[in-house]
């Protein structure tokens, strides 16, 4: 859904970077909560070890994004990731991690417009982790606590924001559109396009979370105060041991096999599973070719860039060009990430310690 520039008008483009811009701050300022896993039961060594991970998050999103596949005829789909973010590190880093997926594609490969950068992370960003990470809260809330639940509980949550951002692109559309052509049709071809999108989404984000739940469910933000009950042997039998006053806080684990595994499965899905992903447009390109949106398509600004479309430049073989691209994408953008997330972090440590020595945090 990377709206390239000229599909909206300038004011709204504008206006809808001022919202982009707003929430990543708020996000920035929330995200240092999340990252600062120290308060959470059994965080121990490991509690420096979140930003990272968010990274890693980052950059799996990236690898996803790469594997387009088919939803109806002629058309096809990719991860937004909004939920997938929200659900394993918290909506505030959720919003970070797919804002920074989105400012490097741009920028690097020529994917989603400069001027309409506002736009794809109000729609791909917010709009996605809004929905799902509120949607997701309430539903664990009335459920059953339980692995199960909190993985269908973001097969739901994924389902749903996939929709919810064509619905929030038609808006923008309706305002700032730059071609003369029917809302009510565009918008039936978007929503309808894209819960059919939203079914695959669910099931990658609902796989994903099972798995990390499935190995470590402390490092899934949405499965935390999630315990799984103890079982004892009697005569033979598995039965339930009696729950504690106080939960028993789990010794604290290194989370780098997950993260050199999450790592390694982000290239190999970049850098050789993309080569065989579908090449038919996008829910968004094959409404905006379908409808006349695409009239006012304009160049990408950084349209010769070496990684343009996806490629490496003067590389003729497609499937190494290809590969070398969704590599070298993954590892800019997991180094983008730790770095971003690790600045957040460090800066409410720092506010922190300003707060520990000044007058008013001294202790009499």
């Amino acid at each position: 859904m990377h709206a390239p520039d000229g599909f909206i008008d300038v004011p709204v483009s504008a206006a809808a970077g001022v919202l982009a811009a707003g929430a990543i701050a708020v996000s920035l300022r929330g995200a240092r909560r999340e990252l600062d896993d120290t308060a959470r039961p059994g965080a121990g060594a490991g509690a420096e070890r979140t930003a990272p991970l968010a990274g890693l998050v980052a950059a799996f999103i990236f690898a996803v994004q790469m594997l387009n596949f088919p939803v109806a005829a002629g058309t096809s789909g990719h991860l937004l990731g909004g939920a997938l973010a929200a659900i394993l590190v918290g909506p505030y880093t959720g919003v970070l991690c797919v804002s920074v997926v989105l400012l490097l594609q741009s920028v690097l490969f020529a994917d989603g417009g400069l001027t309409a950068l506002g736009v794809n992370i109000t729609t791909m960003a917010l709009t996605t982790t809004v929905v799902a990470y509120a949607l997701f809260r309430g539903l664990v809330k009335v459920l059953p606590r339980s692995r199960r639940s909190v993985t269908a509980a973001s097969f739901v949550a994924a389902l749903v924001s996939v929709p919810a951002s064509a619905v929030v692109f038609t808006l923008l559309y309706a305002v700032g559109g730059t071609t003369d052509v029917s809302i009510g049709k565009v918008a039936t071809a978007m929503v309808g396009v894209h819960v059919l999108i939203g079914l695959g989404e669910a099931a990658i984000t609902a796989l994903t979370v099972g798995a990390v739940i499935a190995v470590r469910p402390d490092l899934v933000h949405g499965a935390r105060g999630l315990r799984q009950k103890l079982k004892l042997r009697v005569n033979g039998e598995l039965v339930d041991a009696p729950e504690t006053a106080e939960p028993v806080p789990a010794p604290a684990r290194s989370p780098r096999r997950v993260w050199i595994a999450g790592l390694v499965t982000s290239l190999v899905l970049a850098g050789f599973v993309s080569f065989y992903a579908s090449a038919n447009p996008d829910g968004l390109e094959k409404v905006a070719a379908d409808h006349g949106i695409d009239k006012q398509a304009e160049e990408h600004a950084v349209a010769d860039s070496p990684l343009a479309d996806y490629g490496v430049k003067d590389v003729d073989d497609a499937r190494l060009s290809g590969g070398l691209a969704g590599v070298i994408g993954v590892g800019v953008t997991v180094v983008a990430g730790t770095g971003v997330f690790w600045a957040v972090r460090r800066r409410r440590t720092a506010d922190e310690q300003a707060g520990a020595t000044s007058p008013a945090g001294t202790s009499v």
